[in-house]
């Protein structure tokens, strides 16, 4: 029986407690992740290699692979597996590619003009995770707003498998992004390489990626230690769906297991408006975890959820805006009325025929997250991710007599002499 509350006998304090997740109370995971980042720092390469003997069971020659073998194991996947990658590849570019756009020149005064323009950041940073499952779906979500943005340099970081390689998908993904080379490295480990540098790895300005639990400290720590900054805090994975009477059981139990399959510290949360919804998808569940070729892995996650039973609507979106999901599901016929009571939340699903994992592989919004809550405050990742906007202006002669007057003032009553004098010697001039 997953653990079922009644969201009208929780206090505060009990909410709260439930909106947590992965924290690190005793900085266990932050100790070990300073340690993988100080050796790689200090080591560089041989760190790098010592890790991949460690963690993932293979003796690494060289650290990458070049263009040939990546051509090598991209033909080793189907037609039909291509030309999924290919469609999703192609809706993800489509929707991501209007999110470039020229801002207009601003007169704040006659004579002063002011814009923004954009320059792409030079060299970035994308964690492929590698783990229990590859997900080529994420290169195509990082790599190709990356070469809409224009970065100059893209180094892709994924773990080595067993065989020291990577595996067909991605490769193809990598054809796809027109990337000629991988470095075979995962964990809080790829996040220090790409942070500080090594004999093989270059250093990167930014960083962008999800990852488990030490992958997301490392990112943190490395944004506090260092002069690279991070996309955002992506850790385990997590879906909160909101359940009225029209949903289908079926349909939430499917939604609730993909996103448990993601690993043991992944969360699946159901907020709905009867004890019976809880009762029928808690079967369905059951039902449907008996087949997964992951149901391990699945178990545990579920084991770590819970539901949440609400009066009416307003209540469950009262309790997502607090959770602050990385994906959100209005299963619902009245999802519409709900759009505009969304506040805190990564990526939102519309209705009962909107699974999360259209999202995830090909419908062509990001799947890049905030999780933790962090959608409280971050967005996902899009073409802004990988751009800086940097500010111009012009004064002429004009403006110079419009705005210089306010600037002196302003400069002396601050106390800043120096500042005065900078418009005062253009102004006799």
């Amino acid at each position: 029986m997953l653990k079922t509350y009644q969201y009208k006998d929780l206090t505060k304090e009990q909410i709260q407690e439930l909106v947590n997740r992965n924290t690190d109370p005793n900085n266990a995971i932050q100790d070990t992740v300073l340690q993988i980042i100080n050796e790689v720092k200090t080591v560089g390469d041989a760190a790098l290699k010592s890790y991949a003997k460690q963690f993932d069971k293979v003796d690494l020659e060289k650290l990458y692979l070049g263009q040939e073998e990546i051509d090598e194991l991209a033909s080793t996947i189907s037609r039909d597996q291509m030309r999924a990658l290919e469609i999703a590849f192609q809706n993800i570019y489509k929707f991501h590619q209007t999110q470039l756009k020229r801002e207009r020149t601003v007169e704040t005064m006659p004579g002063v003009k002011c814009w923004r323009e954009v320059r792409p950041i030079e060299k970035v940073g994308l964690y492929i995770p590698g783990g229990s499952a590859v997900l080529p779906s994420t290169l195509l979500m990082l790599g190709i707003p990356a070469r809409i943005a224009g970065c100059r340099e893209i180094v892709v970081c994924s773990p080595p498998q067993n065989n020291g390689k990577i595996n067909g998908f991605v490769a193809y993904c990598l054809k796809l992004l027109q990337i000629n080379k991988i470095y075979l490295v995962g964990g809080a480990q790829a996040v220090a390489a790409m942070a500080y540098g090594t004999e093989s790895i270059p250093k990167v300005n930014k960083i962008f990626g999800p990852g488990n639990q030490f992958v997301t400290k490392a990112k943190s720590l490395i944004q506090g230690l260092t002069d690279v900054s991070i996309d955002m805090p992506a850790g385990p994975s997590e879906v909160l769906v909101i359940a009225d009477d029209t949903c289908n059981p079926a349909f939430v139990a499917a939604d609730l297991l993909a996103q448990a399959e993601h690993g043991i510290d992944s969360q699946s949360i159901l907020v709905c408006t009867s004890a019976e919804i809880a009762k029928n998808v808690e079967a369905e569940v059951e039902k449907q975890l008996e087949v997964l070729p992951r149901k391990e892995l699945a178990e545990k996650a579920i084991q770590n959820s819970y539901f949440v039973i609400t009066e009416n609507l307003q209540e469950a979106m009262d309790f997502s805006n607090l959770y602050a999901p990385e994906h959100l599901i209005l299963e619902t016929d009245e999802w519409k009325p709900l759009i505009n009571k969304v506040l805190n939340a990564g990526s939102v699903f519309l209705g009962h025929l909107t699974p999360e994992s259209a999202g995830d592989y090909a419908s062509g919004t990001n799947h890049t997250l905030p999780t933790s809550g962090f959608a409280r405050s971050y967005s996902g990742v899009s073409v802004d991710s990988f751009v800086k906007k940097i500010t111009f202006q012009h004064i002429s002669e004009e403006g110079l007599q419009q705005i210089g007057s306010t600037v002196e003032i302003l400069a002396e009553l601050e106390g800043l002499q120096a500042h005065k004098n900078a418009v005062s010697i253009r102004k006799k001039d």
